[in-house]
């Protein structure tokens, strides 16, 4: 019962539980009740009350030997609180992993990552600047939970630091007595049951969702009376991945909850193999049609139409051609797709070229996306465009958003050091309130006057005499661009300066590792996309630090500006010495359309801008318009999702 309550499968719960979601009839409020609870935890008193209390526990037990601990353990799990954890339990429990993270990592929780902690398990988002210490928070959170028998998610942003995290922190979760797994792609399903059967599970959450989606399409949902007295207490029973939605920690919450929310998960499977002409056909009929007079191309939105000429000009096309469409409308939307796939859709941007395939490149991580293709041919027609044959299509079998999966978790929490801008979004569709970790040490961060510019090659021109300045003085440089066309032209430019440089994009992922580990050291000039942003660890050498700490210039032009912080947050950490400023490129991918850029390229007759502040507050109004098109995308989304499971509903199945 106590485990139960405490939300473990179980005679109460049932062998997979998840929470029934309702949406809410009035989610502004929830919005304007998110805001309140940020300011009332922001302005709380930090628990000192808890700080001195594990302290003192952890002197009282620091000498004692593994069994004694272990015994310790046992005890604590054996007369576990009924309810929520209570501050007794916390206490106890962050008290023995604080000694245990000593004697496996050598390694000492800091009082700011016991008060995340803290907040995680009181079932809050904790806003933790970059630097202080998330992963450790995390997994002193997902310990404490895992004593208590609750099965522990812990969702990180991307394959790397999966195995990254995992691996760095088993020795930890061993000597608790804990059990932890890991999925990747690789994963088979067995391999995958087995890791979701451990205590605590490293995942992505895109890996995440798609398991839960197999569990659904393989074994839809019964009764709940009839389920829980199936096969209770079988871990993995009837066939299924997961023990349930129990708990989810999120490292990298906003990453998740609100950047990768903007598009459903679809479970797809392949079809049968059929004639990939009408592909080829809508490719040639696209080549022959002319932008402005046969079709128009929106870059900002992503969005192709047909002109009255156009369709007038397909008709007499189709009709005299070999190939004859089923419908004048199956003929308009491959050709739309086809229009999308030449002038939308670019490589090294949107995707890359490896290995004899077509790897769509994830926005937000930079890295290719495994097991992603896009829906309704439109990844066949780029293989036609890249000259490969095109793979099967695939048929879609249910979908999700994380907008309607996360909620369904009893419990949810999560960790990020871009929390507030977002807050009310949480706070409206998730029901999370953001509190604030103070910081460790005061920051030493130096934030420099930004620098715009009317071209891009002008801003790779500044970007290399600025860095051959700093690398003049040893300072460490780590430079943040959009995409992998990007990154390689400024390191042609770096190359051309005679400045010797790693490059770190989604052709250079094996070697992430090594990139993100040499790029703290006196010296070192690091080119990335945003792999070099959220979950990587840049650690200064005694050099770096001498000659003022990593230096990052930002030439991202991001969609929010919750992602500059992440990427500038790479320097000064815990007290370091750092600097940052921002390179503004007025034709850059995100102010190329915007009106006050366009104005500003008219007027500008030098190449830097004498008043750059004109160019920062363009990029600020077009990552707010921006962000608020992006907001209202996900709300249309969640409210398609909603109808979806109301209609599944009203025809008896559950969506």
């Amino acid at each position: 019962m106590r485990a139960a309550k405490l939300g473990a499968p179980g005679i109460v719960l049932g062998n997979y539980p998840e929470r029934r979601q309702t949406a809410a009839r009035f989610p502004w409020i929830s919005g304007i009740a998110g805001t309140f609870a940020h300011w009332r935890l922001r302005k709380r008193r930090i628990d000192q009350q808890l700080i001195a209390g594990t302290r003192s526990i952890e002197s009282a037990i620091a000498g004692q030997s593994d069994q004694a601990l272990h015994d310790r353990i046992r005890l604590l799990r054996a007369n576990l609180p009924h309810g929520d954890f209570s501050d007794a339990y916390t206490t106890e429990a962050l008290a023995i992993a604080s000694v245990m993270c000593r004697r496996t990592l050598s390694a000492v929780p800091y009082d700011t990552q016991l008060i995340a902690a803290r907040i995680m398990l009181d079932g809050h988002l904790a806003e933790m600047a970059t630097g202080e210490g998330k992963t450790l928070a995390v997994a002193l959170t997902a310990a404490t939970a895992a004593f208590a028998g609750i099965p522990v998610h812990v969702v990180t942003a991307n394959d790397y630091l999966v195995g990254r995290d995992a691996s760095m922190l088993r020795p930890l979760f061993h000597a608790l007595g804990l059990t932890v797994g890991e999925i990747t792609p690789e994963h088979d399903l067995s391999a995958r049951r087995a890791a979701y059967a451990c205590d605590v599970t490293y995942c992505t959450a895109k890996e995440l969702v798609f398991d839960y989606l197999r569990d659904r399409v393989a074994q839809p949902r019964r009764p709940d009376l009839e389920e829980r007295a199936a096969g209770l207490g079988r871990p993995g029973a009837q066939g299924r991945l997961l023990r349930g939605l129990c708990m989810a920690i999120i490292d990298e919450a906003d990453s998740v909850l609100i950047d990768e929310a903007r598009m459903p998960l679809v479970l797809s499977q392949p079809m049968p193999a059929r004639d990939v002409t009408p592909f080829k056909h809508a490719w040639h009929l696209c080549m022959e049609l002319e932008a402005g007079k046969d079709f128009t191309t929106d870059v900002r939105t992503r969005h192709t139409q047909l002109t009255e000429s156009g369709r007038a000009g397909l008709r007499a096309r189709a009709a005299a051609g070999d190939f004859k469409w089923l419908t004048q409308r199956h003929c308009e939307d491959a050709v739309t797709l086809a229009l999308t796939a030449r002038h939308l859709l670019e490589a090294e941007r949107d995707y890359l070229v490896k290995d004899g395939r077509v790897r769509i490149i994830d926005p937000t991580t930079g890295r290719t996306a495994s097991g992603r293709s896009w829906a309704q041919g439109l990844h066949q027609l780029v293989e036609i465009k890249e000259g490969i044959a095109p793979s099967p299509r695939i048929e879609p079998l249910t979908q999700i958003t994380y907008q309607r999966f996360f909620p369904r978790y009893l419990r949810l929490c999560g960790v990020s050091g871009t929390l507030v801008e977002c807050r009310d979004e949480l706070a409206r569709i998730y029901g999370q309130q953001v509190r604030t970790v103070p910081l460790r040490r005061t920051s030493r961060r130096r934030l420099l006057r930004p620098r715009a510019f009317t071209r891009q090659r002008a801003l790779y021109d500044a970007v290399a005499a600025r860095v051959a300045e700093l690398h003049g003085h040893g300072q460490p440089v780590l430079i943040g661009t959009n995409s992998v066309s990007e990154s390689e032209a400024l390191s042609r430019a770096l190359a051309a300066s005679g400045l010797q440089h790693a490059v770190l994009n989604a052709r250079q992922d094996r070697d992430e590792a090594q990139i993100i580990a040499a790029a703290g050291r006196k010296g070192t000039i690091t080119v990335a996309t945003n792999m070099a942003g959220r979950g990587t660890d840049i650690v200064l050498d005694p050099g770096g630090a001498e000659a003022g700490g990593l230096h990052v210039i930002c030439c991202q032009q991001n969609t929010a500006r919750r992602i500059d912080r992440q990427l500038i947050g790479r320097c000064a950490r815990q007290g370091d010495p750092g600097s940052a400023e921002t390179y503004i490129a007025l034709d850059g991918p995100l102010l190329a359309h915007h009106w006050l850029a366009r104005f500003l390229r008219i007027c500008t007759r030098g190449l830097e801008m004498r008043h750059s502040w004109l160019g920062a507050l363009a990029l600020n109004l077009a990552q707010h318009a921006k962000e608020r098109g992006d907001r209202t995308e996900r709300k249309l989304l969640l409210r398609q999702e909603e109808e979806r499971g109301n209609w599944f509903a009203f025809s008896g199945r559950e969506h």
